[in-house]
């Protein structure tokens, strides 16, 4: 019988309060409040695309903007995705996606090593809006480091700051679903020379 893939995280700082539940198994469900909307969109666009269950609660001073709050969410989720993932056994470990929202086009190949490390080249670095591109950036740093998986990210041509921001989640989502998929053959089996991950 095929192990529960699921996790629950909850984390309070004196700038924000997040809890996080997630089933990698699940039907692309999301139920996701947060006071940012951009925020709220690209983790329904992770879950619808990704066919992961994402429902979170998410709470956060506004007072010095957006960063607490988009970076301890990445943190939270990126915890529940390595729980969720447990030893790792029988996934397909790696994905590679391209995904293309009218002009914007990205490139993401990420690898679920056990190891957090992120190269993220989304072509622009603004700060505008309330989820900008550099919070982007950090945002998948914040979520490989925690999630503990190497992910490289380039945005290969976008010039509509939220074209960009929804390619890159569909395509993190794609490559995701991809990575976490089980390979019957691999049953019983962590996908590494090592022997774990």
């Amino acid at each position: 019988m095929k192990n529960v893939r699921k996790s629950a995280k909850e984390r309070k700082t004196g700038e924000t309060k997040i809890k996080i539940e997630i089933n990698l198994d699940g039907k692309g469900i999301s139920k996701i409040k947060s006071p940012i909307g951009m925020l709220n969109h690209m983790l329904d666009q992770l879950a619808r695309h990704g066919l992961v269950d994402i429902y979170a609660d998410i709470e956060g001073d506004l007072e010095t903007g957006t960063h607490h709050i988009i970076e301890d969410t990445a943190i939270v989720l990126g915890m529940c995705l390595d729980e969720a993932l447990g030893n790792r056994e029988g996934i397909n470990r790696m994905g590679d996606k391209t995904c293309l929202l009218d002009e914007a086009l990205c490139r993401i190949a990420i690898d679920l090593s056990g190891r957090g490390y992120s190269i993220i080249d989304m072509g622009q670095t603004d700060n505008e809006g309330e989820f900008s591109v550099d919070m982007c950036r950090h945002f998948y740093e914040s979520l490989s480091a925690n999630g503990r998986f190497g992910i490289h990210l380039k945005m290969l041509s976008g010039t509509n700051h939220h074209h960009i921001l929804e390619s890159s989640f569909k395509t993190f989502a794609r490559a995701l679903k991809e990575a976490i998929d089980i390979d019957p053959r691999r049953m019983d089996t962590i996908p590494s020379t090592k022997g774990n991950l």
